[in-house]
């Protein structure tokens, strides 16, 4: 190969190797981030040390679904730490929600939830979900700082939503 074309092919590589890194720092840095979680609210789904991926796009374009996994601000209603919360989202504008006999009703129809590994300890009376809001709840139930003690999460708060777990690594797959 002559001397010419070798360095052209090293240019061309090295070319290749910083707009993939360029394209990385930006998918990163505007559509994908990771969090740590800190506490078992969202256990078993969620286990404290994980370390996931939040699509950050996913709420620019659509809006939370019903049993979304997503990151959000704290509302002002929140008392707590003002770092950013993870729950489900168990409904959305216009949905009521209560707890009866240890389970979770949305629209007067008891919700099937295979991940809750035990019943809720306490009734919550119903409650509308307002215009452009959802109503968040942690899947440890019995152990989980929700929207049945500080309300209902505008849409404008929501960061993104779950997708995966990367660490550990025998924990990592999609968030469901």
């Amino acid at each position: 190969m002559s001397e010419p074309l070798k360095r052209r092919n090293v240019n061309e590589f090295i070319d290749s190797i910083v707009h993939a890194g360029v394209s990385a720092l930006l998918l990163i840095h505007f559509i994908v981030r990771s969090y740590y979680i800190p506490s078992g609210s969202m256990i078993p789904t969620l286990e404290i040390k994980d370390y996931i991926l939040v699509n950050e796009l996913q709420y620019r374009f659509t809006k939370p679904a019903r049993g979304d996994v997503a990151v959000f601000h704290p509302p002002a209603t929140y008392h707590g730490n003002k770092e950013d919360l993870i729950k489900r989202v168990v409904g959305i504008e216009g949905d009521t929600i209560s707890v009866k006999g240890g389970q979770l009703y949305r629209n007067g129809v008891k919700v099937e939830e295979p991940f809750i590994k035990e019943p809720i300890r306490e009734d919550f009376a119903e409650i509308r979900v307002g215009a452009g809001r959802c109503f968040m709840m942690g899947d440890n139930r019995n152990d989980s700082f929700d929207s049945r003690f500080w309300g209902d999460v505008p849409y404008d708060h929501y960061v993104g939503k779950a997708e995966f777990i990367f660490w550990p690594p025998q924990r990592a797959g999609r968030i469901r």
